[in-house]
């Protein structure tokens, strides 16, 4: 009987870790269509610096994600979430503070970005930290499942915040946006704190930060370039609609979360039971046509269509990719590398913005999606120069 009841309990200990991450992320997915709009429309500023605002977030963590794995794997998973948790609040209250200060653009926007770097070591903390406690809930082998369930509500959160976001600027203005997502940070605090923590690893010897990165940078490679496409609807979607005259911009990240969500609900077991990259190479070709959608859109129809398969492509590559990387590095070293492989997201989420802004100020806001489509492209061809890799050492292995 107790053989039970401890599964049963850790399951029903990482569905309430996962809930009180969609709340808590939800203080990233109000800011993701606000703070371009924001930064566009009361700062009047350009698109390369909207862009460089929303991706001040994800650089902040590609710069700490070394910080936040050794964080985790030293002092455990659960203080890293909190401590996370904590730079969520005062990331947006700093950012909430930008709002009050639009008579100085480039104070109000100096004060912005500060906000944003803030927020950023947060997700690297929040990130490492519920995967790395997820994992050691219910066991490797079970890491798929983890990922996915994290992810499912990470972009439901993102899905949901979009129009929540939009809807609380209208009403409230950019600083009661980011006063409800410092309030809701909050309340992810106090939910957690009474939870048992993981076990942390406090004496182990551990390797650098690259050593353990150049062991499982292809499959980050393709989860980056897998993000580009999540990265451009997040960033431009809104302003390609205002573009365009087109009303209900907001929906764009919801189509995108939707399904997104409904792969990762139904089909989130896959990860653990097939191939990585096959799986990660149906899914990449699936986002690529997204987001060729979205960049011939002509009615908004088409345009939410293309949002919700680039969802649908995008939902399984990062679980695939960090179950390998989960089953390549040893236990005490997961929150590194886990660290490790969330930085090439970042990288995705970061460069896409003001690199796109740059191409949209010239070629228009469809051309960001074409770029994202052929991002999608090259992952493929990672994945498929993997497969080769892996056949080929099968083949060495084998005796003569």
């Amino acid at each position: 009987m107790s053989s039970q009841i401890a599964p049963n309990t850790s399951q029903a200990r990482l569905v309430l870790l996962t809930c009180i991450l969609f709340f808590s992320y939800l203080c990233i997915g109000i800011s993701l269509p606000v703070v371009p709009i924001h930064v566009t429309g009361q700062l009047g500023f350009g698109n390369v610096w909207a862009g460089l605002a929303v991706g001040a977030v994800f650089f902040s963590t590609i710069a700490t994600r070394g910080y936040a794995g050794h964080f985790s794997d030293r002092l455990g998973a659960k203080r890293a979430t909190l401590r996370g948790l904590a730079f969520y609040v005062i990331g947006a209250l700093v950012s909430a503070l930008s709002g009050m200060l639009v008579q100085t653009s480039w104070l109000s926007f100096s004060v912005l970005i500060v906000g944003r770097l803030v927020l950023g070591v947060g997700e690297s903390l929040v990130a490492v930290g519920v995967i790395s406690w997820g994992i050691s809930l219910v066991g490797p082998a079970n890491s798929g499942r983890v990922l996915a369930l994290v992810g499912a509500a990470i972009y439901g959160a993102l899905a949901l915040g979009g129009p929540i976001g939009l809807n609380l600027l209208e009403h409230f203005g950019f600083s009661g946006a980011m006063g409800v997502s410092a309030l809701l940070s909050g309340l992810g605090i106090l939910a957690i704190l009474p939870l048992a923590g993981s076990p942390a690893h406090p004496d182990v010897t551990r390797p650098s930060f690259a050593s353990v990165v150049r062991q499982i940078w292809q499959h980050g490679a393709i989860v980056c370039l897998q993000g580009i496409g999540f990265a451009a609807i997040g960033a431009f979607f809104a302003l390609h609609f205002r573009a365009l005259g087109w009303s209900h911009a907001g929906f764009g990240l919801t189509a995108f979360g939707v399904g997104f969500v409904l792969v990762r609900l139904f089909l989130g077991h896959l990860p653990d039971r097939m191939g990585a990259l096959q799986l990660a190479i149906a899914s990449l070709a699936v986002e690529a046509i997204g987001q060729a959608l979205i960049w011939t859109a002509t009615s908004p129809a088409q345009a939410f269509l293309g949002a919700f398969m680039t969802g649908l492509g995008c939902s399984l590559i990062f679980p695939a990719m960090g179950r390998e990387v989960v089953h390549l590095i040893p236990s005490h070293l997961r929150g590194t590398a886990l660290g490790g492989f969330t930085a090439f997201q970042d990288i995705a989420y970061g460069l896409t913005g003001p690199l796109a802004g740059f191409l949209a100020d010239r070629a228009g806001y469809g051309s960001v999606f074409l770029a994202g489509c052929c991002a999608a492209g090259t992952g493929i061809l990672v994945a498929l120069m993997l497969c080769k890799a892996g056949e080929a050492g099968l083949k060495a292995k084998q005796p003569t």
